[in-house]
């Protein structure tokens, strides 16, 4: 049976439009009522219709992780390009590789900028707004750029990294904040989860632009991927005059009449803003008697320790399961005894199918939510693993190219299964989570979280797996899965349903301590 059409107002004209000011604290608390209800009624193709807009400025925000995702599988590819192994490596064993140390230090700008950038990201977005903060980030990266073009050297191509990353760490704030805050209830989940379409966007357009410029034997091998990072800073910056401002960044400075006039923007022209904006103001009013705070010892603070710690570990657990593995497919697949132009091509095929898994997604969260998604996902992602531990212990391992074969399929299959579970549903948890008074810190301090743990893997994972070091090839799957068999039992115990939930919901049912398995069917007085 199909809800009922979400109440609106046909006419929305600028001399009809009525403040909240307008109005007493009652009148505002009825309104959210009403507003709130108005919420759980709409469908997902009731959301479609009335928000376009919402959809279409979600999506633009999101362009920044794009170029987040690019640098980093970029880098990972390069390493197996034979051009970059010439120009910045050294001859082991009659044919050119980075060393490990050197692609350590290589992967720790993204990181490294995410920790840094992550959490300097919050001051100029609550100060700023999202909308400025967005275009001042996206003028940096296209400045940082300009330096790893032109490096020659592995030392400048280093600096260019580690400077360019501390921007590209900021986008990862920047996107879920805002996607979270411009789109009702029926989008929230699949707009904060096209983030992670974003990160997969970012990566497969990584493998196939190696894959077509690899086979070149100049510089141009890799200065040509470094050169299409310039696309995302034209598109953005073209954009972003005409974009608004997060309607619940306006309330909390108290511009009550622009978050209306972004409201009207990001929706269409039959829906009565009027009563979404007392919402948002009654959300607010209530995070502020429940002492929920501003600043970043808030987010650690009685109120939201909880919600921390849940957006944290929904976060890390993305490395722990596996992820940073996706950026050495290619070369995990060249190690394992695929020539160069296969394991590209099975690199790129790898993030194609976790591409369309992303989308599949989609409707796994209407129908499922997230805690079930979450954790039958990360079950699946332990097995794989271990399987793929287990297949590089066969005897005769180097001469049996159907044991390589079938641990590349388990990979692309693994990378199928996290974009169908923990990849998208991580930032739909973590975006609804945190209460919206400090969800951009509680957002900067779980990546700040996961790229700490991101360092602690791209320091490892160059030793574990080169040839001139552990060369552990697919063993890495039982150290994956061992650490996949901890976060498991975690989430089973700790990350609730957050699906249907308006944020002045969820602010209540984690103030009156409702129990994990509880949140799914807790009905709210």
């Amino acid at each position: 049976m199909e809800a009922p059409e979400p109440q609106t107002s046909s006419n929305r004209g600028d001399d009809e439009k009525i403040s909240v000011n307008d109005v007493s604290q009652k009148e505002i608390g009825e309104e959210a009522r009403r507003a709130t209800e108005i919420e759980h009624e709409m469908t997902f193709m009731q959301g479609v219709k009335l928000y376009p807009a919402a959809i279409g400025w979600s999506a633009f925000f999101s362009l920044g992780v794009i170029m987040t995702a690019f640098d980093p599988q970029l880098l990972g590819s390069l390493y197996a390009t034979p051009a970059f192994q010439r120009d910045f490596g050294y001859l082991y064993k009659g044919s050119y590789i980075i060393s490990a140390p050197w692609q350590t230090a290589l992967g720790m700008g993204n990181p490294i900028g995410q920790v840094v950038g992550a959490l300097a990201a919050s001051y100029p977005m609550e100060r700023y707004g999202r909308k400025w903060t967005f275009a001042v980030c996206v003028v940096g990266t296209a400045a940082f750029i300009f330096m790893q073009f032109f490096a020659r050297s592995i030392e400048v191509l280093l600096v260019g990294e580690l400077i360019g990353g501390l921007i590209l760490g900021m986008y990862t704030t920047i996107a879920p904040t805002y996607a979270s805050e411009v789109c009702p209830i029926a989008l929230r989940g699949h707009l904060t989860a096209y983030i992670n379409l974003c990160f997969v966007t970012g990566q497969l357009l990584a493998n196939g632009v190696i894959a077509g410029s690899s086979q070149l034997h100049n510089h141009w091998a890799y200065s040509t991927p470094f050169a299409i990072q310039w696309l995302w800073p034209i598109i953005i910056l073209c954009g972003i005059p005409f974009a608004p401002e997060s309607p619940w960044w306006l309330i909390r400075q108290n511009r009550l009449e622009e978050a209306e006039n972004s409201l009207n923007r990001l929706s269409s022209s039959t829906v009565d803003n009027k009563l979404m904006l007392a919402m948002m103001v009654e959300t607010d009013r209530l995070e502020f008697e429940m002492q929920t705070g501003v600043t970043y010892w808030d987010v650690f603070n009685k109120v939201n320790i909880r919600r921390t710690e849940i957006s944290i570990a929904v976060f890390t657990t993305q490395v722990f399961s596996g992820i940073y593995m996706v950026g050495y497919a290619a070369l995990f697949f060249q190690l394992a005894g695929l020539d160069g132009q296969k394991s590209f091509n099975m690199s790129v095929g790898y993030l194609a199918l976790g591409w369309v898994c992303t989308c599949i997604s989609w409707i796994f969260i209407s129908k499922w939510g997230r805690r079930r998604i979450y954790n039958i996902g990360l079950a699946f992602l332990t097995v794989i693993m271990f399987l793929i531990g287990i297949l590089d212990c066969a005897p005769n391992y180097e001469n049996r190219p159907g044991v390589i074969w079938a641990q590349s399929t388990l990979m692309i299959i693994w990378n199928g299964v996290f974009d169908l579970s923990i990849g998208p549903v991580c930032y739909t948890i973590f975006c609804e989570v945190s209460a919206t008074k400090v969800r951009t810190k509680t957002i900067a301090v779980a990546t700040a979280a996961q790229a700490l743990v991101g360092i602690v893997m791209t320091v490892t994972i160059p030793y574990m797996i080169n040839p001139d070091q552990a060369n552990m090839r697919g063993k890495m799957g039982f150290f994956f899965g061992g650490l996949s068999v901890l976060c498991l039992i975690w989430c089973w115990f700790r990350v609730p349903e957050t699906k249907g939930r308006t944020f002045e919901e969820l602010d209540l049912m984690f103030a009156r301590g409702v129990k994990t398995r509880e949140f799914k069917n807790y009905k709210i007085d």
